[in-house]
């Protein structure tokens, strides 16, 4: 009985120490990307360029997605609460409270839907050629 609590916690551990691991190796991306634009003096966030390459790597299978996956779950888990200093935020200007901010959030509710859209179709239009090269 006590080997088993001691080998869950083992194995536990081992999970959180992954994922800290993984975590790392996105934080990494993002510094690499961020030097890249600093290098190139390129006025592009440093975070997408990181981004950007980290997708590349993983679409080429030059990195194996085992690699990162749990660490990019648990980011993924939590990422409502990256939004509430954004939030918080918002407080210092209350000017969106107003009528211009009002119609700052119905332009922002407009292009979500829009963007919802055309991704759905998009995704449906790729799917269908997707699946009817798999039928020829």
């Amino acid at each position: 009985m006590a080997l088993e609590v001691v080998s869950f916690k083992a194995s536990l551990m081992t999970k959180y120490i992954r994922i800290v691991f993984q975590i790392v190796i996105l934080y990494l991306f993002s510094l690499l990307g961020s030097f890249i634009v600093h290098i190139l003096h390129v006025k592009f966030p440093g975070s997408i360029v990181g981004l950007l390459l980290l997708f590349l790597l993983l679409h080429f299978n030059i990195m194996p997605v085992s690699l990162i996956r749990d660490g990019a779950s648990f980011l993924l888990s939590i990422l409502a609460l990256f939004f509430v200093p954004a939030m918080v935020g918002v407080m210092n200007y209350p000017e969106l409270l107003s009528v211009q901010g009002f119609f700052g959030i119905i332009a922002v509710v407009i292009s979500t839907i829009c963007t919802i859209i055309i991704s759905g179709k998009l995704c449906q239009y790729l799917e269908d050629k997707e699946s009817s090269k798999v039928a020829e």
